[in-house]
């Protein structure tokens, strides 16, 4: 068995006029292809920052505004069995306290892309964890069970 450490991550679900921030984390690969794949901006949790002081830097890093972080709303597990990585994200609801400038870059070159989905938009999209289909838009409170790392 693979002794790897589990990763902690955070993720925020912003809503600005009734639709949901995404981004799409995938860089293209060596053969140029890039990921249809669309999750919450977040990332991995560095010790002795909070949770929140956490989201509040990864959001600046992705999306290039600052966000006030509210109540946590959802955990999400997924893993992939093959090199035992293992994953527990906290996903918290979150307000825009900046403007979200029309011009920004990843400056870790991970997130390519962001873009805000209605509710009946994320239908039609892949996107992970699934519950991001409903969450944004409810006062829920969920867990998402241990799933199978996709890209």
């Amino acid at each position: 068995m693979n002794n790897r450490p589990i990763r902690l991550a955070v993720r925020g679900i912003i809503l600005h006029e009734n639709r949901v921030l995404l981004v799409n984390a995938w860089p293209p690969s060596k053969s140029g292809q890039q990921s249809d794949l669309w999750c919450a901006p977040g990332g991995g949790v560095e010790k002795g920052q909070s949770l929140p002081d956490n989201l509040a830097r990864e959001i600046m890093e992705e999306c290039g505004f600052p966000i006030d972080v509210g109540a946590p709303c959802l955990i999400n597990e997924f893993h992939n069995p093959d090199d035992g990585f293992h994953q527990v994200e906290v996903f918290f609801r979150c307000q825009m306290s900046g403007d979200m400038p029309s011009v920004w870059q990843d400056p870790e070159q991970v997130v390519n892309r962001r873009r805000f989905f209605g509710r009946d938009e994320v239908q039609d999209i892949r996107l992970k964890p699934e519950s991001l289909r409903r969450i944004p838009w409810t006062d829920e409170i969920a867990y998402d069970a241990l799933e199978r790392l996709v890209k």
